[in-house]
């Protein structure tokens, strides 16, 4: 793995070197944060506590990895300055763990559904009782039954009789028109 220090600036009031970085790596995987910290201590001689990497992005399909790190000049000032999570990313200091909870009372066990039936019964009786009474009510509104209802059979007739009517119901239909026509 070749690093490369594209930028150097020095930030006297935070006494620390904020540095840009690319690291080519051919024919390897991307770079853990703690291979990186070590290379970039070696480069800029520090030792590898006091580098702490801001960030670093590797592109896809490239054997390349950029990132921004910060030198400081002493271990002190950089838990001093530096945000937690960053800390704990470049393993300068352990991560919190949460305490457990002291355990919460236990509720109470749930009463049995036999006992429960028992207890509220001249209620749960008052409220039950419309329910039925209701029901039978709605059944006789909605009609009879479907076995009642049965489709109405056509008689057949024959096929000159149906000829007939036919013929009557044009020449009923043909008389009204003529009336009016000679009634104008």
């Amino acid at each position: 793995m070749q690093l490369e220090v594209v930028t150097r600036k020095e930030n006297p009031l935070l006494k620390r070197v904020e540095v840009t970085f690319k690291a080519t790596h051919k024919a390897e995987p991307t770079p853990t944060r703690d291979a990186l910290r070590a290379f970039l201590a070696k480069e800029l001689k520090a030792t590898k506590d006091i580098v702490v990497i801001d960030f670093q992005a590797s592109t896809f399909g490239r054997y390349e990895t950029v990132g921004a790190a910060k030198v400081y000049k002493t271990k002190d000032e950089a838990l001093a300055v530096e945000r937690k999570h960053i800390l704990v990313r470049n393993k300068l200091i352990e991560p919190e763990v949460k305490k457990e909870a002291p355990p919460k009372p236990e509720k109470p066990a749930p009463v049995p559904r036999a006992e429960k039936a028992e207890k509220p019964a001249a209620p749960a009786a008052k409220a039950e009782a419309p329910k039925p009474e209701a029901k039978p009510e709605a059944k006789p509104e909605k009609g009879p039954a479907k076995e009642d209802k049965k489709p109405a059979v056509k008689e057949e007739k024959k096929p000159a009789e149906k000829k007939e009517e036919k013929k009557e119901e044009k020449k009923a239909e043909k008389k009204p028109e003529g009336k009016k026509k000679e009634a104008k």
